[in-house]
This record gives structure tokens, sequence and C-alpha cells, in this order.
């Protein structure tokens, strides 16, 4: 497995560099002539081709503690996104002449910059490729812009520029083919891989897209910042790919930061993503109109307002965070202040001022991660006078992502959801001209919080088990989106119909159903839902031309200030662990289900804390339910006999399924060694640890374990079931605690549990805690193997489970084939000679006749 994982992990970094050199030669061949060999557009199409490999390997090598390979394939990859984009748009005569210059400069601007400062932190760390390839294309975006200027500029130093990152592949690629062929004697300087994933310290960043999120910032600061600067002459549709790339990168790095658990970093660059599609928005609205779109005040001071309870928290984490952020309130500020928006010298100057400030923490977060010295930014100031103030208990960072049903790869996105449904809500109260509604600038404050990003929210809290908001999450999304189009994308106009009203209905039914469910959630949730049934009422009226006057606007407030206080709720309760912001009792429950006291603790396997606490419950005379290779559990430890006794009767077991033991390692049965024959002992070391449960003779063995009056609970009077679980989690469990007594953890009769979330349902308030690891690795239980008479030559199945008959038997066999050739255990003997005269030729005689039942039943 190690080999394999080295193998995958060298692959993506080969794909990230050679791909980055592939599109650098294709952009060397391209300028070393002055009339273009490759048609503009077919280059666009080859660039996004390349940036999508480019950031796919910076996406697959995310969270490997390779922040300066991460950063500088992502920002490479959103660099030939956009120059291809405009590419496209300069092949098919959108963009010409002096446009040209006006739509590339701000963005090679940006990632000139933003390359260099990764190939000085390269520098620094001492990755020569790296920072080689980030100098020689952040050379050749310098050039680019250049020769732009001034046209005598030649375009052979923009593909000598080039033509390095060509070279430096080419000799990357030698160097892996050489390590190939030498299987590791030749390693040329520099390709060693090992160092990429070991040379940063985890703990010194955990977010590795956070300096994607800078540079993306930079990217759209610059295209404003540029035109108040006098650097371009004009805001147009040509500089729209540069907004929109810099968008779609900033969700990407939201959907990385959840996986990184950083669940604020992930709500400010889905917030700031907002603001980029908004611009390019209002850019591409002068492709249609010459006169410039309007920007009613609502929405962008609902940002403003979020951004700045975003800031307050981002400050408790790093004050030089907390402060970025107050640059993006006063942005919006800015663009609500008047009413050309964007267009206004006001919020371009602040972009300015937000391009400055991405650089400074691009910079100093790259370089904080790559060493002992780090350039102070305030980092837990204000928690540590949280704390000593002792008015707030901020949560620890290993407490921010406690799982709510159970391990997720992403942190809880609740947060970001609640903020776009108030950004949505407050969007819609705008009134727009029917004529001409695109001139008012409402369709992107919809539809981009309300409909992509709320889907976004919706798929990871899926991912958390949070089934019922996942799906009110994404019934939501498409309501936005659908009504947005419709009501404020010219596709409604004056009249109403019949179809409109029908599918309006359809969605009130559904969210009918989730009103029901949140009934069973809390109160928040229900208010949530309901007012936004109140929403969808609005709509029917609206399309059947009988909406009373006020209503809309009237249950429109009322439901994004529902949702605003879900997302303080929210933001709140997961920063501080006192106090906290309620969200109210559940008005319904479910029979072990529920967020009672009663209903025992769900903890994440995850943890080695965890394991701690479950085996703390469990030597103190707890039950819990566990994850194992095959469904879940319910055990106890054997040592606890009250609790072997409390686990049978929680199981309400039938006499014919009998509880099981579980054991760590074959050196637990060490004691009543003597007492097992060599052939069981062989075949329990072959076959263990796997899904294979073996029933052998009862003994006095049995009472090693400190059973005592619950040992009539494990086995039947002749037989016992044992086995050693092939789970790291389980074994590292049973190591702490000791032997265990297991059973499955559902009531006897009906099916076996696959998921934590069914454990929590069926047996929650029975049992003292769960260990939460998702789903079942697999949705069948282990194959029950008859091991009584296997000195007999017979082998029998009580149950064939994950671990198919005939690979038991091709076990069994390699067992008995030992035993056949003369080969003995003696540990079992105390003279190896008697051994060898006297026990063998009964082992020999014993297969003579072998015998294997096929028949489950009859065994």
């Amino acid at each position: 497995m190690p080999q394999l994982q080295e193998a995958t992990e060298t692959l993506h970094y080969s794909v990230g560099i050679l791909a980055t050199c592939a599109g650098a030669l294709l952009l060397a061949v391209d300028r070393y002539s002055t009339a273009p060999l490759i048609h503009n557009t077919a280059l666009g199409i080859l660039l996004l081709i390349v940036a999508v490999l480019v950031g796919y390997t910076g996406i697959r090598k995310n969270s490997s503690h390779a922040v300066l390979f991460v950063n500088l394939c992502l920002t490479v990859s959103a660099l030939w996104c956009g120059t291809g984009l405009i590419h496209i748009l300069i092949g098919e005569k959108v963009i010409q002449d002096n446009g040209i210059r006006n739509a590339l400069v701000p963005g090679y601007s940006a990632f000139t910059l933003g390359l260099f400062i990764i190939g000085v932190i390269g520098l620094i760390q001492m990755e020569i490729i790296l920072a080689m390839i980030a100098f020689a294309i952040s050379l050749a975006t310098a050039h680019e812009i250049a020769a732009l200027y001034d046209q005598s500029f030649g375009h052979s130093a923009i593909a000598l520029s080039y033509l390095i990152v060509f070279f430096i592949g080419l000799y990357f690629g030698l160097g892996r083919v050489s390590v190939s062929l030498s299987k590791g004697k030749i390693i040329f300087p520099g390709t060693c891989l090992h160092k990429i994933d070991t040379y940063l310290k985890p703990e010194t960043i955990k977010n590795d897209v956070v300096v994607l999120g800078y540079i993306t910032n930079m990217l759209s600061a610059s295209v404003l910042g540029c035109q108040v600067l006098g650097v371009t002459t004009n805001l147009f549709v040509g500089q729209v790919p540069w907004l929109w790339t810099a968008a779609v990168y900033q969700i990407v790095g939201s959907v990385l930061s959840y996986r990184a658990i950083d669940s604020l970093t992930a709500t400010f660059f889905g917030l700031t993503s907002i603001l980029k599609f908004a611009e390019g928005y209002a850019f591409l609205y002068k492709l249609w109109q010459d006169n410039q779109p309007f920007f009613p005040i609502p929405a962008p001071t609902v940002l403003a307002v979020l951004f700045f309870i975003l800031a307050l928290f981002m400050a408790s984490k790093s004050l030089a965070d907390g402060i970025y952020v107050l640059f993006f309130v006063s942005y919006c500020i800015s663009v609500a202040a008047h009413p050309t928006g964007f267009f206004h010298g006001g919020a371009q100057g602040v972009s300015v001022a937000i391009f400055v400030a991405s650089a400074c923490l691009a910079f100093i977060s790259l370089f904080n991660s790559i060493g002992s010295i780090t350039i102070p930014t305030g980092k837990g100031i204000i928690k540590g006078f949280l704390i000593r103030m002792n008015a707030l208990t901020p949560k620890s960072d290993n407490d921010t992502h406690s799982p709510y049903l159970g391990y997720s790869k992403y942190s809880d996105a609740e947060i970001l959801a609640h903020a776009c449904n108030v950004v949505a809500a407050f969007a819609i109260t705008i009134s727009v001209n029917t004529s001409t509604p695109l001139a008012t600038v409402v369709l992107p404050w919809i539809i981009i919080p309300g409909g992509l990003l709320q889907l976004i929210c919706g798929s990871i809290s899926f991912s958390r088990g949070k089934t019922l908001e996942s799906c009110a999450f994404i019934l939501y999304s498409l309501i936005w989106i659908i009504w947005g189009l419709t009501r404020y994308g010219g596709l409604y106009g004056s009249t109403r119909g019949f179809g409109i009203a029908v599918g309006i209905i359809c969605f009130l039914l559904f969210n009918g159903f989730v009103v029901i469910g949140t009934l069973f959630l809390n109160a928040a949730w229900f208010a949530f839902s309901l007012s936004f049934q109140l929403i969808l009422i609005s709509f029917l009226l609206d399309a059947i031309n009988s909406n009373p006057f006020g209503y809309d606007i009237g249950v429109t407030i009322i439901f994004g200030l529902v949702s605003f206080y879900c997302f303080l709720a929210t933001l709140f309760n997961q920063s501080f662990e006192r106090p906290q912001l309620p969200l109210g009792r559940a008005w319904a429950s479910l029979c072990g289900f529920g967020h009672s006291n009663s209903i025992c603790p769900h903890l994440s396997s995850r943890k080695t804390s965890s394991v701690r606490k479950i085996a703390e419950i469990m030597k103190n005379g707890g039950t819990c339910g566990i994850p194992t290779d095959t469904v879940y559990v319910l055990v106890a430890a054997c040592n606890r006999p009250d609790a072997v006794e409390k686990a049978y009767n929680t199981k309400k077991q039938a006499k014919e399924r009998p509880m099981s033991l579980w054991i760590s390692n074959v050196a637990q049965l060490e004691p009543a060694k003597h007492q097992l024959s060599p052939l069981l002992w062989d075949l329990m070391q072959k076959v263990w640890p796997s899904s294979i449960s073996l029933v052998i003779p009862r003994g006095e063995w049995l009472n090693l374990f400190g059973l005592q009056h619950a040992e009539k609970y494990i086995g039947t009077p002749q037989s016992i079931a044992i086995r050693i679980p092939d789970c790291t989690v389980t074994t590292h469990l049973i190591d702490q605690v000791g032997p265990i007594a297991v059973t499955s953890a559902n009531p006897t009769g009906e099916a076996d549990t696959t998921h934590h979330n069914q454990v929590y349902a069926k047996l929650g308030n029975k049992v003292d805690a769960v260990l939460c690891d998702g789903p079942s690795p697999e949705n069948i239980a282990s194959t029950v193997v008859d091991c009584t008479k296997i000195e007999t030559g017979t082998l029998g199945f009580f149950r064939v489970g994950l671990v198919p008959k005939s690979q038991v038997l091709q076990l069994f066999e390699e067992v008995r084939k030992k035993h056949l050739k003369g080969q003995s255990n003696d540990g079992f003997n105390e003279d190896e000679t008697e051994c060898s005269t006297h026990q063998l030729p009964e082992v020999t005689n014993a297969y003579d006749n072998i015998n294997f039942i096929k028949d489950e039943q009859e065994s």
C-alpha cells in the first residue's frame, strides 16, 4: 500500500509539471512568430484543456502539505483558463484592436506578481524546479504586458521564457525516466519527490488553498484597479473571463477549504465569489446595451454586514485575516453608495487596496508555511483575550469539527448556506423595470448565492449525514435559480401563466415535507423552512397576478431575518462552546433519535481521543456501538460481566444467535494455546485478521477473560465464535480494553446496521456511546466457519458472508498441506522429537477422507 500511494503521488506530481510544460511549449510556438501560428480560438481551447489538467493535479495534491506545488498548479491553471477564454473571444472577433490590451493586461499584472511571490518562496525553500517554473511564467507574463504596450518589443523574449519552462519539464521527465529505469539508483538533482510531501510541518498551515484565494482576489481587484490607475481605458466584456475565472477558482478554494475543515475561510471565499460573478455580469451587460447598469442598495449592503460579522470571527483566528476581510466590507459599502456600483471610482479605489493587501497576505501565508521563522499575523491574540475575559469560551481547533452524524471529509457548510439565503432574500425585494429587467443588477445576487453556492452547500451537508438539511438547501437552490431567471432574467415579462403556477405548487408540496421534517430538528430550522413556504406562496400569488400589496416584501424580509439569525447562530455556536445562541428544541421526536440529553454521545472514529473515550466507557462497564470491517456491532468488555449481560439484554438476543468473542491478536489466546489443536491454531494465524469468524469448541479457557456469570451469553454450551477483525479502529480499541463480547448492532430480526446513523436511531437510547465512521465498508456480515470438527477433516459453514466459501476452503487447504508435509507447531509440545514421531501420523490419518459440509442449514 505505501508503494502504491507513493506511485500515485508521483503520477500526480509528474502530470502537474509536464502539463505545465506542455502549455508553455504551446505558447512558445505561438509567440515565436509575429503573426500567430495558431488560430486564437484553437489556442484558447488548447489552453483550457491544459488548465484543466494542471488544476486537476493541484486539487489532487491538496491537503498533502505540498502548499507550494498546489498553489503553483492552481495559479497557473487559473492564468491559462482566463487567457484561453480571452483568446477564444479574440478569435470570434468579440475583442478587437485596443480591446485586446485592455482585456489581457489586468490579468497578466495580477499573475505576474502572484507567480513571482511563489517563485521567491520556492527559492527560500530550495525547491528549484518549482521556483524556476514560477519565475519563468511570471517573466513571460511581464513580457506579454510590455509587448502589448510597445509593438517593437519582440515576442521572442516571451517565447524564450516559455521555453525555459519547457526545458525544465524535459529535464524533470528525463529524471523520472532515469529513476524508473535504474530502479531509484540514478536520481537527477531536484527531481526527487519525497521532499515535496514532507518539507512542510502539518501544524504550520492547514488549508493549502488560502494563497489561491488571495491571488484570485488580486485578479479581480486588478481588473477594477487598472481602470482607476489609468492602465486600461475602459471596463468591458473582454475582462469578464478574468472575473469569472476568479469566481470559479474561489468556489474551488471554498470547497477545498471545507475539505481542510476551515469553515470560516470557506465561507469567506464563497461570499467573495458572489462579488466576482456580479462584476462579470455588470461588464457583460454592456455587450448588449451601451448604458451602464443600475446597482440597487440592498444586496451589497447585506453582503457588507455579512463580511463585517465574518471579520469579527476570523479575527479570533488571526488578526490579519480579520483586518483583511474589512477591506471587502469597505468595498461592498462603496458599491452600495453609488448607483453605478463597480463602475464608480470609489469601488475601484478600494480594489487597489484589496490588491495590495492580497499580495501581502499571499506572501506572508506562503512564508509562514515553510519554516520555523514566521511573520506575525496576530494569531491567537483575540482568542487569548476572550479566554482571559472568561466571557466567551472559544472552541479548540480540534473541536470545531465535532461530527454531527459522524466523520465527514468536509466541515459544516450551513454558515455559507444561510448567508446565501440572506443575500438572495433581500435581493428580490428590489423592483425592476419589466421592459429592461437586466439593467438592474439583481440577477447575480439571486442565482449565484441562492442557486449555485447553496447547491454546493447542500451537497456538502449530504456528505456529513445531514439529509434533511441537504434536501432543503438543494430544493431552495433550484427555486432561486428558476425564479431568478424567470422573474428577473427577462423570461417572465408582464404575462402570467398556468404552467408557472403549477410548478410553484409542486415546490410548495415538496417544501411542505421539509417543514414537517424540521419539526424533528429544531425550532430555528422550522421557522426557516416555514418562512420560505410563505415566500413560495408569494411567488404563486404573483404568478396568478393576485399578490396583495406588500405581502411579498413582508414575507421576504421575514425569511431574510430568520436566515440571518440561523447564519449568526450557526457561526457563533461553531466558534464558541459557551454561551451559545439558542436554536430551540425539536417540536417532535423519534424513538431512539434526537438531540436530548438521554441520547448517547457520538464520537468520530478518526480521532484517537474518541477511541480512548470509547475505551474508558467500556472499561467502566459501558456498552458501545462501533464500526468494523463489515457492519456495525454492539460491544462490551469481557472483563465487565455486567456490561456483557447488559449488551445481551439490550439486543434481546435470540438463543440461536449468541454473542461472539473478538480479540486483537492471536497472542491474547496464548494462555489457552495448550487446549487448542495445532491445526486450529495455524488456521487462526492464517485467516486472521479478516472477516472470518471461527466457531471453535468451548472449553475452560474461556474463564481466562473474566466473564464470570456472563459466560453463558457468549456462544453455546458446546462452541463459541471468535474473530480478529480486519479494522484498525476496532483492533486498536481491543488493544486498550482487552477481548470484547460482540453482537450485531440491531434488534433481533432486523437487518444489519451499515451506518452509525442506524445504530444511533435503533439503539441510541440504550447504549452508552457510538463510535461513528460513516457508512460501513461492506453491507454484509462476516463468514462464520464451523471448526468444531476440524480434527476429523470436517469444515462447515453457519453463514457465508463477506468472504466466499471457496476462499476459506483454499486457506484451509494451505494449512492442511503444511501439516501433511510434516511441519508442526512445536509450541504445543514439550518434546519436538516426540511430536514428529507420534503426532504427525495422527494428523496425516485425519486427512485421509476430508469431507466439507456444503449445506449451511445442516452444518
